[in-house]
């Protein structure tokens, strides 16, 4: 899997990378935590930039919470919790999740946004309820920006640790991402089978 990853990003670049990281936010195939370290492994070895690989990362990833935001903002709470409740296992996204990320954005107010782009489980989610509560697209970008920017700057500093001992390292990578993504199908497939047959 890890090969993958990296042919992929050195086939395409830095849109490989905004590419991945804008599709783990509107639908997780590959997870962030496995990305951008490869992406910094990438950018260790000369390939990319380390600066052109972060904005890269961080544009992909404001690109893909843009979708939720303006849901959000556009078809209003009740609507949107229908919707999650009939077509979310699609996306992989339950009523569950939306009314964790609203109590979050209660809890924190606008910087949920900030913190919920740290915190996987909220990540994409925490878009809602920020365009449900109409918070202003400049500061969701804002906060956004910020916690994605550090998010990021986080996983690619892995992959400049992981460049000098990549070849030891990939034997306990490659098993662990591959569980990783497998596991990611593996739940979606049975979220899927999970709705079939209940009411809208």
């Amino acid at each position: 899997m890890s090969g993958w990853i990296i042919g992929f990003i050195e086939q395409y670049g830095y849109l490989g990378v905004a590419a991945l990281m804008m599709l783990e936010n509107v639908f997780p195939p590959i997870p962030s935590e496995l990305i951008m370290p490869f992406a910094g492994y990438v950018g260790a070895r000369g390939t990319l930039s380390p600066w052109g690989v972060l904005f890269a990362g961080v544009a992909g990833s404001i690109a893909g919470t843009l979708p939720w935001y303006w849901l959000g903002r556009r078809v209003g709470r009740e609507r949107v919790l229908r919707l999650v409740a009939r077509y979310g296992r699609w996306l992989t996204v339950s009523t569950d999740d939306l009314l964790r990320a609203e109590q979050w954005f209660q809890r924190w107010g606008v910087h949920s946004v900030l913190l919920g782009r740290l915190v996987p489980a909220v990540r994409s989610v925490i878009s809602l309820p920020a365009g449900i509560e109409a918070m202003p697209l400049p500061t969701f970008l804002f906060w956004s920006t910020l916690g994605t920017a550090a998010w990021t700057a986080l996983l690619l500093g892995l992959g400049f640790v992981l460049e000098d001992n990549y070849e030891q390292v990939a034997r306990f990578v490659d098993p662990i991402s591959t569980t990783v993504v497998v596991g990611c199908v593996v739940v979606y497939v049975w979220r899927l089978v999970r709705g079939r047959g209940k009411p809208a």
